[in-house]
């Protein structure tokens, strides 16, 4: 009876553990360590690199509330669509934006079969108005389980990528 017990313990723990895996991985500064609470941020949709229609915009529109939230003050060009490096810099010079966020999506679905787990990954990027220096990066990626919402996994995500 023990070994059978410890065998499908086993097995539940290994699901548990590999069923819900995020995967964060960041500059060694961090963004709470960047004197952007202090400063404006022009934030711009991420771009798409799905087959989900508007997936930067929804991502980025998740990280503008996350980041409000915590007190940055962002200036939204969510709507505006995609843009160069060149076009968000020039858009944050003008106004007196110190940071300007950008990024990409290559993720962001409802995986397929009896579960359909949402997954979402992405990559953002805070960089200096004044030089283009990146002084903040993460790239994240996750999965949770059927009942989850992409919008909920990626919130998470993002809030773990954010840190602070």
């Amino acid at each position: 009876m023990k070994t059978k017990f410890g065998y499908a313990f086993f097995l539940s723990s290994l699901i548990m553990i590999t069923g819900c895996s995020s995967t964060v991985m960041q500059t060694k500064v961090k963004l709470s360590n960047v004197s952007a609470h202090k400063e404006n941020i022009s934030l711009f949709a991420l771009k798409n690199y799905t087959d989900t229609p508007q997936a930067g915009m929804r991502a980025a529109n998740i990280l503008d509330g996350l980041l409000l939230a915590k007190g940055y003050n962002i200036l939204s060009h969510i709507q505006e669509g995609d843009k160069s490096l060149n076009e968000m810099r020039e858009i944050a010079l003008k106004e007196n934006a110190k940071y300007f966020i950008s990024g990409g999506v290559s993720e962001w679905r409802y995986k397929t079969g009896i579960d359909g787990e949402p997954a979402v990954s992405f990559k953002c990027v805070l960089y200096d108005t004044q030089t283009t220096k990146v002084m903040w990066s993460a790239t994240a990626s996750d999965s949770a389980w059927g009942s989850g919402s992409i919008g909920t996994t990626a919130q998470s995500l993002l809030d773990s990528a954010i840190g602070n």
